[in-house]
């Protein structure tokens, strides 16, 4: 998980300088690559797929095969982009609708 508002993230010092609160965006780099990311997005719910990440709903994003799948491999690679990247911008849904069903989504990616 990418998340600057986690203490064992390697610019969390910065990120407390920098912001008096934590926001919604979160990475995943999930185990399986490329089809453990399109089984998360084809299994999430409550959260939906779409290529921009701002909205009062929770929007879930799988780069390599969404908005940069026309990229080569290094071209993604260069830009931190894996093959198993998942992005999701957290909405105003109940918290426990949304841990259920990403939960459910991350299970169901793994192998």
């Amino acid at each position: 998980m990418y998340y600057p508002g986690l203490p064992s993230h390697p610019q969390y010092d910065l990120a407390c300088k920098q912001m008096k609160a934590f926001g919604g965006m979160i990475a995943l780099e999930l185990r399986g690559g490329y089809e453990a990311g399109v089984r998360f997005m084809d299994t999430v719910q409550v959260a939906h797929r779409a290529v921009s990440l701002g909205d009062a709903e929770t929007l879930v994003q799988h780069p390599a095969s969404m908005t940069h799948n026309n990229y080569t491999e290094e071209e993604r690679l260069a830009h931190g982009i894996s093959r198993g990247l998942a992005r999701i911008s957290v909405g105003l849904e109940s918290v426990e609708d949304l841990v259920a069903d990403i939960l459910n989504a991350l299970d169901q990616s793994v192998d």
